[in-house]
């Protein structure tokens, strides 16, 4: 227990010191030498946001022993908190999300359904889909990813609720790519509520773009807790601004 103390201290000192690589290295030692289940206990008592950091510096060319193991709870606390982080293209969500949530042998509901019970969950996963909004509203009301230019309104959320239960007009075996069009899907018909509820908050970011304010404008506060990606985007710094009021509030 003392060997897992000694590590967590250093996991915290090396992301804070902005050396992501060097904090999961130490993290997949831990799991090489003393097994998965020792490295699960340790990730139990990291905060979300240093478990955030070493996941948003995911790499597809190296399996990340962080992303593996992850459970569903630690995944979703710690990815409300990715929003302090200023990406507008949220790039690293997404890649984010794809490897924990469909990697092999995982349940994407249960990581989904985890992510929905937190405050935050449905604007984490606007800022997913920000990319893709007219697709995810061309597939809320026709049932088809397939977005146009001259389309009908967009339904209101009462007409949304009533279209919750409507047959699938494609099947999960046509969209399972370990994407967007996979989470859409098995967001509209297994997790109806939070797929409302994400499509409302991506409305909202749509009309704040169309107004000309940007994603991280918050004119009541004075401080919104994000930081700049230049160097997030290399792992060489993580937000610590309000770090334990939000893991608090969590």
């Amino acid at each position: 227990m003392n060997h897992h103390l000694a590590l967590i201290t250093q996991t915290k000192s090396l992301i804070a010191a902005g050396d992501i690589v060097g904090a999961e290295s130490a993290l997949a030692e831990l799991a090489d030498t003393e097994g998965d289940n020792a490295l699960m206990v340790v990730l139990d008592q990291l905060a979300p946001k240093d478990i955030l950091a070493v996941m948003r510096e995911y790499d597809d060319s190296k399996a990340s022993v962080v992303n593996l193991l992850v459970t569903p709870e630690q995944f979703a606390r710690a990815m409300v908190l990715e929003k302090q982080y200023k990406d507008l293209s949220h790039t690293h969500l997404r890649n984010m999300v794809n490897a924990v949530i469909f990697r092999d042998g995982a349940d994407p509901l249960e990581f989904l359904n985890a992510i929905g019970d937190l405050e935050g969950g449905s604007e984490a996963l606007a800022n997913y889909f920000a990319e893709k909004w007219s697709r995810v509203e061309a597939f809320a009301r026709t049932g088809s990813f397939d977005a146009v230019e001259d389309y009908d309104p967009m339904l209101s959320e009462e007409q949304l609720m009533a279209s919750a239960y409507v047959q699938p007009r494609v099947t999960l075996d046509e969209v399972a790519d370990g994407d967007w069009m996979q989470l859409a899907w098995l967001l509209r018909y297994e997790c109806r509520d939070l797929f409302i509820e994400t499509l409302l908050v991506l409305r909202a970011k749509a009309r704040a773009h169309d107004e000309g304010l940007d994603e991280g404008d918050a004119p009541e506060e004075e401080d919104d807790g994000k930081v700049e990606t230049t160097d997030t985007d290399r792992g060489k710094a993580t937000p610590a601004a309000r770090a334990s009021d939000e893991e608090s509030a969590i």
